[in-house]
């Protein structure tokens, strides 16, 4: 409706504006005094909630001492328009404590306007309800407020005699709950697959000698997970990382099994995420919002598989030739391969012709960026390809200086592959009506800064 509409306006029983929100330029500033002069002073006032003064509609409704007045110039569905209204009130009901009026809309009004935009950027009349609109404004309603209380004590969120940081992280996990209790009512209207989405996404940092040996190598990676569950579920999160495989051996009093274990660097967390849990079990347990979020952020330097290595070789055949070879070979699994493999050689801006060899793919020669192009669109792995190519320079009269050249680099995308080793050992859900769950889960190991020098 507010689409519809071209003004609303919150006017109390003098005429004078408490609020209003312009949605279009059709129609003029004088709307207030229009409706004043011509309706508010005569004694038709209440008998028809509908005028039309000159080209534009007036629909009102009056709410304890507060006129609602929509304004129009086209030709709008009137019903549409009162149950908007009537709507509209009942949600700043509830974040009002109950009350309408005069005074609680000077004393809300900016509540108000924040409302009045979620009206016009969701365009659903019908979706006006505390639940759905609590997660786009910044003020909880009153009618949750006591839920609230219920999950967090005042002595425990603001006594920082024990531990302040332990409390701050309290208080901000009841706020989140409190989001996921609204989040749960949401969940049982409207979800009705439950399923789980689970993506580890990393990339690869590399910087190789032409000799072949590993300069600075990285992975930065993320777990990004998609959820679609009803209720509050429980969930539990298991990864073959050393600390908690040891902490698990631990706490069930058994050796630690044999396995690649790798060792996470600069972990940071979703707000979901139990931290406490986290710190004396050193497992990933969470209650997660609906629909998709970054469960977790980490870094690892140690112990990472690159997925290509590079051999380039590069002659210079006087002043005017050069000669290239650069051999690639897949370092993952033979059942895997790669998608989308780019590789650039940098030549020469003198460069005037090349010639190219290749055993895979497509190279060609791209003059804006003086790069020799390789692109294969599916590398298997355990497999090797090379490029061989002439390239023949112009003639400068100018003395050649030496330079060093800039390196070659790599694009690629492995899916079913993680450079750091990370793998998910499991994914448990727990919900109290004990519905069944579909996990899935992902591996793309992608190219970040990947160069090796020539």
């Amino acid at each position: 409706m507010p689409v519809a509409a071209s003004a609303i306006y919150f006017l109390n029983l003098r005429g004078d504006v408490l609020i209003n929100r312009l949605y279009r330029d059709d129609v003029g500033g004088n709307m207030v005094d229009a409706f004043r002069m011509h309706i508010m002073q005569t004694k038709e006032l209440g008998t028809c909630p509908v005028r039309q003064i000159g080209g534009c509609s007036f629909f009102y409704m009056r709410i304890s001492n507060v006129y609602i007045v929509i304004v129009v110039s086209t030709n709008a569905n009137v019903a549409c328009a009162f149950k908007f209204v009537v709507e509209a009130v009942a949600l700043f009901k509830s974040y009002f404590g109950g009350a309408f009026d005069e005074d609680a809309i000077r004393n809300n009004f900016v509540l108000i306007y924040e409302l009045l935009d979620e009206f016009y950027a969701t365009t659903m009349w019908y979706g006006m309800h505390a639940l759905l609109l609590r997660s786009w404004t910044l003020v909880i309603p009153k009618i949750f407020r006591q839920k609230f209380l219920s999950f967090t004590s005042p002595r425990k969120v603001y006594d920082h005699r024990s531990h302040p940081s332990l409390q701050i992280n309290q208080s901000l996990m009841q706020l989140y709950k409190l989001q996921v209790l609204l989040d749960g009512v949401e969940r049982v209207l409207f979800i009705k697959k439950n399923e789980v989405f689970l993506d580890i996404v990393e990339s690869v940092n590399l910087l190789m000698s032409s000799k072949g040996s590993v300069l600075r190598c990285d992975v930065t990676g993320k777990i990004l997970m998609k959820c679609f569950l009803s209720g509050m579920p429980d969930l539990k999160l298991g990864l073959n990382d050393k600390i908690g495989l040891e902490k698990e051996s631990q706490l069930k009093s058994r050796p630690t099994k044999s396995g690649k274990t790798i060792e996470l660097d600069d972990v940071t967390f979703h707000q979901c995420v139990n931290l406490t849990r986290f710190n004396s079990e050193k497992t990933v347990s969470f209650v997660p919002p609906d629909g998709e979020f970054e469960l977790m952020k980490y870094r690892i330097t140690e112990g990472v598989n690159l997925p290509f290595r590079v051999l380039p070789t590069i002659k210079e055949l006087g002043r005017t030739r050069m000669e290239v070879n650069v051999k690639v070979k897949s370092v993952f699994g033979a059942k895997t391969f790669a998608l989308g493999v780019v590789v650039k050689i940098p030549v020469p801006k003198q460069t005037a012709k090349t010639s190219f060899q290749v055993t895979s793919g497509r190279a060609k020669y791209n003059a804006a960026i003086d790069c020799l192009v390789w692109k294969i669109r599916k590398f298997p792995g355990q497999t090797e390809t090379t490029l061989s190519a002439e390239v023949e320079l112009i003639s400068t009269m100018t003395e050649k200086k030496s330079a060093t050249r800039p390196p070659i680099q790599m694009e690629f995308q492995v899916p079913m592959f993680t450079a750091s080793g990370l793998r998910v050992r499991f994914l448990k859900v727990w919900e109290k009506s004990g519905y069944n769950t579909v996990e899935w889960v992902r591996y793309i190991t992608k190219a970040g800064s990947y160069e090796i020098r020539c």
